[in-house]
């Protein structure tokens, strides 16, 4: 059996593709790895903020259990979506991408939610508050690939921004009914 090798807790640096798996592309390797280290982190986030928003789809409770439930759902399967793009895409412009959990934790920036309950509430704020960060986060990679020659990656951001845009929208209106206690 194959033991684990030690992490370090430093960001992954870009490391363009090599040999059999190098696409050509006529971005300039800059450009690439600017790419690269806007998107990577998202597909990161991604990942993370699906686990979250699974983890609360399979531990929740409450009179709203129904709809939060497949709101939840509805949210995950938004969030899946957007990584096989994204990862695919990084690859066509000859980078790397996302190799392992441990290269996940590596670049997420969303924190993971271990907790033992949380109450639907807080579910609800968490995720809005997860969300609105990779909107501002997708906003400024869509930037970075403006800088960088790169319409298509930038395009697909903007789709995906569009689709994390609807879940802040579901997840804000949760939050403006009745008494809060949801």
């Amino acid at each position: 059996m194959a033991t684990p090798t030690t992490q370090t807790t430093t960001k992954t640096k870009f490391v363009p593709a090599r040999t059999q798996i190098a696409t050509p592309t006529d971005l300039k390797p800059e450009e690439v790895e600017a790419v690269a280290n806007a998107v990577n982190p998202l597909i990161a986030d991604n990942f993370a903020l699906f686990t979250k928003t699974k983890n609360f789809h399979w531990h929740l409770s409450g009179s709203h259990f129904r709809e939060y439930h497949l709101m939840f759902d509805e949210h995950a399967e938004s969030i899946f979506a957007g990584i096989d793009i994204l990862a695919e895409r990084m690859r066509k412009i000859c980078a790397n991408t996302i190799r392992s959990i441990s290269h996940i934790s590596q670049l997420q920036t969303i924190a993971d939610d271990n907790d033992e309950f949380v109450i639907p509430r807080d579910m609800v704020q968490r995720l809005l508050a997860d969300n609105r960060h990779m909107a501002e986060a997708q906003r400024a990679a869509i930037a970075v690939c403006d800088k960088n020659r790169d319409t298509p990656t930038g395009n697909l951001l903007q789709d995906i921004l569009d689709q994390t845009e609807r879940r802040i929208w579901f997840l804000y209106e949760v939050t403006q009914g009745g008494d809060h206690t949801f």
